[in-house]
């Protein structure tokens, strides 16, 4: 039973560490991203589509991808150019993602509620997985190693600084945020072609939001912020177990109540560590050039 429960807290956990990750580029480079939500809505509709095309889980997550950065381009557009307010738009992309979804499945498939179901063949099995580790590896060489990096971390903590050495701070932002876009697509697909076998409206069920609690828990750094979603992907292990054990002889506890434990798991993390993280100085302010 340990081993089962440690296997599927880490499948569960997968979805939230792409989007979790994501959002530690866009939110470490000064730009506030609680549009996680919308873009992996969009990334796992994508996937899905894209795998029923092509019949391969490779080329369907690159279309959920594409469909991650193309939401989050929008919202660059709006906070870096037009310099809107973060969360204002944050939201609206959340509420475009919801009604964009079905309105394009319908427009498919003639249905609002799911697309067909992915054939086992062609979803994968495990490697979404091995990828969020690999990329959690990777986003601490490269966020101590390489100038990139550095520029990421200067754009949100002293963004001025980095306009004086000639580097164009909203062009950092700009990649920051696509890439933010693009690895919450990526969640996104490993929901609809990796835990499941399709997509399905609102099927990232606040999947974002957990996933910028973890950011926001892991002080937006790589490895904290993975093991934070290990604990909020336990919560979810753990509710799914529950549901239809009996206790109290034959009475089995209500489904909504297990359901929400993942939710209430991460409300009290929030209440107990959110006043604890510093987040970037320059978070959710937009940078003009003097």
């Amino acid at each position: 039973m340990t081993a089962e429960l440690l296997a599927s807290t880490l499948r569960v956990s997968t979805p939230l560490m792409f989007a979790a990750l994501g959002g530690m580029f866009s939110e470490r480079s000064g730009v506030i991203n609680i549009a996680l939500e919308g873009m992996m809505l969009i990334g796992a509709f994508g996937a899905a589509v894209g795998t029923l095309v092509a019949h391969s889980p490779w080329l369907g997550s690159a279309c959920g991808m594409a469909a991650g950065a193309a939401l989050a381009a929008v919202y660059a557009l709006f906070v870096i150019r037009l310099r809107a307010d973060q969360i204002v738009a944050g939201t609206a992309i959340n509420m475009l993602a919801m009604g964009l979804t079905p309105f394009l499945c319908k427009i498919l498939y003639d249905v609002t509620g799911s697309t067909p179901a992915i054939p086992l063949n062609e979803r994968f099995e495990s490697a979404p997985l091995y990828l969020s580790w690999a990329l959690v590896v990777g986003c601490v060489l490269w966020m101590k190693y390489t100038p990139t990096g550095l520029w990421v971390k200067f754009a949100g903590e002293h963004p001025e600084a980095l306009d004086a050495a000639g580097i164009r701070v909203n062009r950092v932002r700009w990649m920051a945020v696509l890439t933010s876009g693009a690895l919450a697509g990526m969640g996104g697909a490993s929901l609809s072609i990796f835990l499941s076998s399709s997509f399905s409206r609102d099927m990232t069920a606040g999947r974002g939001f957990m996933a910028l609690a973890a950011l926001i828990f892991g002080k937006w750094k790589p490895l904290p912020t993975a093991l934070a979603c290990l604990l909020f992907g336990f919560a979810d292990a753990v509710q799914i177990r529950l549901q239809g054990v009996t206790i109290w002889g034959d009475r089995t506890i209500p489904v909504q109540f297990i359901q929400i434990l993942p939710y209430i798991v991460t409300v009290l993390v929030l209440a107990g560590f959110v006043g604890r993280s510093r987040p970037p100085k320059a978070l959710g302010t937009p940078f003009q050039k003097a």
